[in-house]
């Protein structure tokens, strides 16, 4: 993949009435503003909402040696915690199962896996924010 893309967010899927919700375009807008964050700061994104029957890996990135798999979490508000305080450890542990699915699925050997989590902010008025944890679990 070049590294214009996550640029632009995707756009969101359709509800039935043929709009997409405010949380998807939300969701869409963050992992497309995370992406761009992790391949300008050297990353190099592999694979994008990947999904399998156990779930959806958001980001999947190759940082030096390193295979990254990335939750993305987004925001409009702190007002019930901020993004990253959102992924329990029960979604931790699901993100292990996918990455271990995600490897098997393509006969990828990495010297070293790590988890990472990006939060972003996106309030009403004023910039997006972002914070990213490196090896979570």
């Amino acid at each position: 993949m070049n590294r214009t893309e996550g640029t632009h967010p995707p756009p969101a899927p359709p509800l039935a009435s043929g709009r997409p919700s405010r949380t998807r375009t939300l969701g869409a807008f963050g992992e497309a503003y995370a992406a761009r964050h992790l391949v300008e700061s050297g990353m190099v994104l592999l694979d994008r909402n990947w999904r399998c029957e156990l779930g959806e890996i958001d980001l999947v990135l190759r940082d030096g040696d390193t295979l990254v798999f990335c939750e993305v979490k987004t925001r409009s508000s702190a007002r019930y915690g901020t993004p990253l305080e959102s992924v329990t450890a029960r979604k931790a542990a699901r993100l292990r199962r996918l990455a271990a699915r995600w490897l098997a699925d393509h006969q990828v050997r990495p010297r070293d896996v790590r988890l990472d989590l990006v939060g972003v902010l996106v309030p009403r008025t004023g910039s997006p924010t972002l914070e990213h944890a490196a090896g979570v679990g």
